[in-house]
Formats: structure tokens, sequence, C-alpha cells
């Protein structure tokens, strides 16, 4: 089953999330997210609105779901273009912006990828401090950076390739227990996406942002964003500067949220969690099946 599938199947809230995605971006994506090859599911400016998509469709189950509409969402955050979905769920962008944008936002990442190739690389087992160093002195010899700061010990490193492999050799070397060359098109949260953020910067400027009704956590801050012009400038500024998610995370916590709901493709942000602090309850919602066992459990 491709992604969101079965929401999609079995809930009209979830079709027309999907329809009204398909008149804004003027394809099937639907069709794009249950049968697309995984050649065309990798690519950058495809998948991004696709996960959006599907994010916002279980979104929209959930508020109709009697398991979970009890319990009003306090606050929201997401990891990079979860962001858009953290937005919409906050009330502070509307589904059509957030689409559009999203759409365009993957198009420009795409653009800068294929105009200054480059490449992540996730070091387990450091420090930030000692990643941070690593990019230091590989930085007067081009574009490196720390890019996403995902849990206590795990840190993705962002950059031109030759740097990477360079900085991979050294973070071995000072203690590294792995390094993981990820698949994915380009250099994101450095400044080979430069460009990428000054065309989504134009389109934010234009777009209508309203205050958020609940705390929304900004990836390159982590701290709240509340006036719309701020959440403008995270959200430009969030393709090239780096993902501040552990330390997000930890905000929220330290502001007593302690229940944490991952919605949308895949479990990547619960298996962070576990990293960050394995106290937090968190639950994964990303099939109808898992949406049923939150029911079950009544922990929503």
């Amino acid at each position: 089953m491709g992604m969101g599938k079965d929401f999609y199947t079995h809930f009209k809230e979830a079709r027309e999330v999907f329809n009204q995605a398909n008149e804004i971006l003027g394809f099937d994506i639907a069709a794009f997210c249950f049968q697309g090859k995984q050649e065309e599911l990798n690519k950058t400016s495809l998948c991004q609105p696709a996960i959006l998509v599907t994010s916002l469709a279980i979104l929209e189950v959930l508020k109709t779901n009697t398991a979970t509409s009890e319990n009003e969402c306090q606050a929201a955050a997401g990891l990079s273009l979860g962001e858009y979905t953290a937005h919409v769920a906050a009330g502070s962008m509307a589904f059509r912006n957030a689409v559009r944008l999203v759409s365009q936002r993957g198009l420009f990442m795409q653009e800068a990828c294929n105009a200054n190739p480059g490449g992540m690389v996730s070091v387990i087992g450091l420090a930030d401090e000692k990643v941070e160093q690593i990019c230091a002195e590989m930085m007067p010899a081009g574009v490196l950076c720390a890019a996403n700061y995902n849990s206590p010990g795990q840190v993705v490193i962002s950059g031109e390739k030759p740097l990477l492999e360079k900085a991979s050799v050294l973070a071995k070397e000072r203690g590294a227990r792995m390094v993981v060359p990820l698949k994915v098109d380009g250099a994101f949260h450095s400044g080979l996406m430069a460009p990428a953020s000054d065309k989504l910067a134009r389109e934010l400027e234009v777009t209508p942002i309203s205050k958020p009704n609940i705390p929304v956590v900004a990836n390159i801050y982590a701290q709240y964003v509340t006036e719309p012009d701020e959440i403008k400038v995270s959200l430009a500024k969030q393709l090239n500067s780096p993902v501040r998610w552990h330390q997000s995370i930890s905000l929220l916590i330290h502001n007593g949220f302690n229940r944490f709901y991952e919605i949308g493709p895949g479990k990547t942000l619960s298996g962070l969690m576990k990293r960050i602090d394995a106290t937090q309850e968190i639950n994964s919602i990303d099939t109808i099946e898992a949406m049923e066992n939150i029911g079950k459990s009544n922990s929503f």
C-alpha cells in the first residue's frame, strides 16, 4: 500500500484533502502516492507535496475520530518539511497555501540540488561540539555544516561531497560510532540551498500568514514563533540553516508537554524521541491500525 492509501480508502475526510490537493497541484497526487515508482518518489520536488498531503489527510481524519478528537492539540512542531504541517494544524497557514508553498519549495530545492550538487551524512556517537569542530575545520575549503541536530549524539552534516568524505573520515577517527551517507538529492539546510531560500522568501512575502492558535516551534530557533513576519522568515531561512530538532523537543518537554504524536508517513520522529527522552510518551500515526491502537489504549 502506498502512503496514506488506507486513510484515503476508508475516510471521506482524507479523500477530500487529496482531491483539493489535486486541484492545487494540477496532477493526481493520490495516484502518485499510491502507485508512484520509487525513483519518482525519491525526487525532492514530488516527495515533499506527497508527504505534506498525506500528513494533512491523516490529521483531518484525527479531528473527527472519537478516540483522538477529545484532546485538542496544545502545541506543534515539525522537522523540516513537517513544519508546514505544524503551521496548518496551528491555523497559521491555510491548507491551500501550504500545498502551493511546499510544491514550490520542492522545485526550488531540486533546482539548487541540480545547480550545486552535494549530499548529507549522519554522524552517530559524537557530541554536537565535536561535529561542529570538524565542520569548522573543513569550511575554508568549501561548504560544509551541521544541518540537522536530530538527537543527542546524532547530527547530520551537509555540504559538498568531497568535504563530506573528508569529514566522515575525521568523524570516525575522533570516535563516531557510525557515519551513514543519506539517500537525498542534495545538501539540504546548508549554504548550497541559499538560492532556494531566496526564491522561497519571495513566495512567502506574498502568502497570507496568521498568528498561530497554539504554540509552534521553529526549526531554526528551537523557539516559538508567533508573528506572521517571523514565521515567514523562519520558513525561508530553514532551507539553508540547521534544523534544531532535539533542542525543539527539549523546549516542549521543559514547558511541560509530555504526550507527543507523530502524524504522517514513517516513524522517524518516534525513534528520535527515544534518544532525546525515552520517558516521553509518543505515538506514531501513519496507518488506520496505529490510530485505532491509540483509541484502544485511551492514551490520546
